[in-house]
């Protein structure tokens, strides 16, 4: 039962959900659109990613101290997965955008091609999640949300 006296484990997981949760109104501030599944979805403003591991770093400095070896290590984890977060992740975000242009292309080219009588029932074809990874500005708001989050729950206890 030690688990549920984990707290920098619930910060990070605190962390994980605010981040999530508060993408729906950030979305809808910049484009009037209510979307409540981004609350469920990759990518998006702030990274939910750097928020749980600045969280959970935070949180281990402050039980542990910043010269502790598991400080040390939340940290070095943390930057790792922030720079995969702009770097691999985004790429590959971007990369399914062409990808899924590119099969678009394709389907419309075969569909002209042959004027099938059936293209009501073709099926849908399903699509890849081009919303993968995060800008660096994202990654900071969401690293400063991690950060400030630990604070202000071990501020509270």
């Amino acid at each position: 039962m030690e688990i549920f006296t984990n707290t920098p484990l619930w910060i990070a997981l605190l962390a994980v959900l605010f981040a999530q949760v508060v993408k729906i109104p950030i979305h809808f501030i910049a484009t009037r659109e209510f979307k409540p599944g981004l609350a469920f979805s990759t990518g998006g403003m702030p990274s939910s990613h750097s928020a749980s591991v600045t969280s959970l770093a935070t949180a281990i400095g402050i039980e542990n101290g910043l010269d502790s070896p598991f400080f040390a290590i939340a940290t070095v984890l943390s930057i790792i997965v922030m720079y995969d977060a702009t770097g691999i992740r985004r790429q590959a975000g971007e990369h399914a955008t062409i990808l899924n242009q590119l099969v678009k292309d394709f389907q419309r080219l075969v569909a002209d091609a042959k004027n099938w009588p059936q293209k009501e029932q073709q099926q849908k074809k399903e699509e890849l999640k081009e919303l993968l990874g995060h800008q660096p500005i994202e990654v900071f708001f969401g690293a400063l949300t991690g950060i400030i989050l630990a604070i202000v729950v071990y501020s509270f206890i």
